[in-house]
C-alpha cells in the first residue's frame, strides 16, 4: 500500500516473455499490493512466465489490441479494489523503480493522473529513441497542448499512474482498442478537469522493447490529432463525441 491506499500495477502484455521478469523484479518491494498481467494472445511464453512469477494473469483468447488490453487491465484492477493504478509496459523500456514515486504523487491526492515522460530530463534520444519518432512525438505533443489546453511534455508514454476515482470519472470503455486509446483517455481526463502531473523517466530502446512500425505510427499520429480536435469541438459545444458523453467536469 501507499499512503494507506491499495496499489495495483497492471501490465498490458504482448510477447513480453524475455523482459517480464526483469520488469517485475525491478519494482521496489513493499509497495505493490498486486500485479495484474493481461496477455493479449501472445504466441510466446509470456503467460507461463507470469504465472511462474505469481502474477494475477488474465489471458485474451484472441488479440484485442493495445487499447483493448488496457480496458481489461483497468476493469480488473477496479474490480479488485485498487485505489491507485499504475500501468507499466512489461518490456523493460521504462524504469520500474519509479513506481513508488508515481504512486505517492497520486495517493496523496496532489494529482489524479501522473505520466512518466521520456522527454523531460536527459531525454529519449539518449535512450535510443529513433529520431523520426522523437520528432513526431514533439510535433504531436505541441499540437495536443494547443488543442487540449495542457502543458505536458509527452502524451505517448506507456507508464502512467491513475487514481481509481479518475478511472471511474470517464468513459474509457468507449475508447479505441488500438494505440490511440492512450490519447483518448488523456483527452477524457482533461474534459473532466482532472489534475495532471509528470515525472522524468529514463528509457531504453533495444530489440526486445515493444515498438510499432512506421505505417502504424502514421495511423496513430492521425488518430492523435483527430482525438485532440474532437476534444476541442466538445469543449466548444460543437460536437459531443461518444467518448466524452456523460463526462462530469470536476471542481478543483
Amino acid at each position: 500500500m501507499v499512503q494507506g491506499k491499495k496499489l495495483i500495477v497492471v501490465l498490458p502484455a504482448y510477447r513480453a516473455e524475455k523482459t517480464l521478469e526483469r520488469t517485475v523484479k525491478a519494482v521496489p518491494p513493499g509497495y505493490v499490493d498486486e500485479f495484474i498481467l493481461v496477455d493479449d494472445s501472445s504466441p510466446d511464453a509470456t503467460v507461463a512466465t507470469a504465472r511462474q512469477l505469481g502474477l494475477t494473469t488474465i489471458v485474451h483468447e484472441k488479440n484485442l489490441g493495445y487499447g483493448g488490453n488496457q480496458k481489461t487491465c483497468y476493469a480488473a484492477a477496479l474490480e479488485r479494489g485498487a485505489e491507485v493504478v499504475i500501468m507499466l509496459h512489461p518490456d523493460y523500456q521504462y524504469d520500474p523503480r519509479l513506481v513508488p514515486v508515481m504512486a505517492h504523487m497520486v495517493a496523496t491526492g496532489i494529482y489524479d493522473v501522473v505520466l512518466a515522460s521520456r522527454i523531460l530530463g536527459r531525454g529519449a534520444l539518449e535512450g535510443g529513441m529513433p529520431l523520426y519518432k522523437y520528432v513526431a512525438n514533439r510535433f504531436l505533443t505541441a499540437a495536443e497542448n494547443i488543442l487540449l489546453g495542457l502543458k505536458l511534455s509527452e502524451y505517448h508514454t506507456g507508464y502512467r499512474a491513475y487514481s481509481a476515482q479518475a478511472l471511474r470519472s470517464v468513459n474509457w470503455r468507449r475508447n479505441s482498442d488500438d494505440f490511440v486509446f492512450d490519447n483518448q483517455i488523456i483527452a477524457q481526463f482533461q474534459a473532466a478537469n482532472l489534475k495532471f502531473g509528470e515525472i522524468s523517466c529514463p528509457t531504453k530502446y533495444f530489440d526486445e522493447a515493444s515498438s510499432i512500425n512506421f505505417r502504424r505510427s502514421v495511423k496513430y499520429g492521425f488518430g492523435v490529432l483527430g482525438t485532440a480536435l474532437l476534444y476541442r469541438l466538445h469543449i466548444w459545444g460543437v460536437f459531443n463525441h461518444r467518448i466524452f458523453a456523460n463526462t462530469t467536469r470536476q471542481k478543483n
